[in-house]
């Protein structure tokens, strides 16, 4: 049975149609669908604006390096400014990472990079007010994505 037909039948058992046994369909019905786009998001979602002014674009991001020994091997101690710890401005890990690189040369050795990005990333946010941002030459080189994985320390914890 089709929906008009059973909507007819209920409509004729209630008494309400016509005092003949035939009882007309409905008449069909239409809706017409309008697409609208706005500009504004829908209400309730969250939105995050990037900053388009970096208050630290000229102040350095890198207070100052210093390399250690460990019972692993050398350590790059990386102390950042309060500018290198607050900054949330696009783009300046790598300035970060080229003020590292002025303080100490060697430090570009093959995953050095992505620790200190690492550090960059998670360690600023999970431990804002660690003093310095251990680097170690030694860890194997294995690409951002393990060295996040790693915590920042591929190949094992700091001893």
């Amino acid at each position: 049975m089709t929906a008009a037909l059973a909507m007819s039948s209920v409509v004729a058992g209630c008494g309400a149609g016509n005092s003949s046994d035939s009882v007309a369909a409905p008449a069909p019905t239409t809706t017409t669908v309008v697409a609208t786009s706005s500009a504004a998001p829908p209400v309730g979602t969250d939105t995050v604006a990037l900053p388009t002014f970096d208050p630290y674009a000229d102040l350095p991001l890198v207070d100052h390096v210093e390399w250690t020994e460990s019972v692993d091997g050398p350590r790059l101690l990386v102390y950042p400014t309060t500018a290198g710890r607050r900054t949330t401005s696009a783009g300046n890990e790598e300035r970060a990472w080229q003020e590292v690189l002025a303080h100490s040369p060697d430090a570009e050795t093959p995953g050095m990079r992505d620790q200190f990005v690492c550090h960059w990333d998670w360690a600023r946010l999970v431990q804002p007010n660690k003093p310095s941002w251990n680097l170690e030459p030694w860890r194997p080189a294995v690409g951002y994505q393990g060295t996040v994985a790693a915590s920042c320390n591929p190949g094992g914890p700091e001893r």
